[in-house]
């Protein structure tokens, strides 16, 4: 198991919007205003592009990750929220930087009003529809940034109010 390490609050962090075919990545800061969607990564059969992921860290200079953990409606798990908990723990292997896991339930509908918004002003197209991946990480970073203790982090100690 990796070395635990401690999220900064203060500094850079990239989100992600884990999916089994694409990955969307957005950028966000405590010191800018919420978060940018950056880009979409594509998921093969070995997995992510990790060759993408790795020009994006080297662009960004994160302090930390934030990963979406889908779960289902009344706090379960899935598929797909397995396949997160697995990225976040290779992000964390990989770069050793703190990764906080986010509920990010309802994210995609959000990020589905954004881009609609967004279409009527004229900013996107229905064919930049693939955005949305991306759309849904910002939104998943904005809840990192507005409540950074609900978030789980990986590989962090258990929290020492489990024995009360």
């Amino acid at each position: 198991m990796p070395e635990a390490a401690v999220m900064r609050r203060d500094g850079t962090v990239l989100g992600f919007d884990v999916g089994a075919r694409r990955i969307g990545v957005a950028v966000g800061s405590a010191f800018g205003n919420g978060a940018r969607a950056l880009a979409v990564v594509d998921v093969h059969g070995h997995g992510p592009d990790w060759t993408a992921i790795d020009r994006l860290c080297k662009e960004w200079r994160p302090d930390g990750f934030v990963v979406g953990d889908p779960m289902t409606l009344d706090g379960g798990d899935q598929p797909n929220r397995r396949r997160a908990h697995a990225f976040a723990r290779e992000l964390h292997a990989r770069y050793r930087l703190g990764v906080a896991l986010v509920d990010e339930r309802a994210s995609s509908v959000e990020a589905a009003q954004r881009f609609a918004g967004a279409r009527a002003e004229g900013r996107r197209r229905r064919r930049d529809a693939e955005v949305l991946d991306a759309m849904a990480a910002a939104v998943i970073v904005e809840r990192w940034l507005a409540a950074p203790d609900d978030a789980t982090e990986i590989g962090s100690p258990p929290s020492s109010d489990a024995s009360h």
